[in-house]
């Protein structure tokens, strides 16, 4: 098991997060970019999958 599944369950967590979240975004032209709001739930999806997997063992 080790660390490459802990990198898949982030990579997972990573493209669901950020899939969900683009998909519900709106256009209503708010005080942040999709592109940097993506980019903040990219980061964070992909550590919790990563450190949720990591400490479960």
């Amino acid at each position: 098991m080790g660390l490459a599944t802990d990198l898949l369950n982030g990579i997972v967590s990573l493209v669901i997060s950020v899939a969900i979240t683009v998909a519900m975004a709106d256009d209503d032209g708010g005080p942040y970019e999709l592109s940097e709001v993506a980019l903040a739930v990219a980061i964070t999806g992909f550590l919790s999958g990563f450190f949720t997997s990591y400490f479960a063992k």
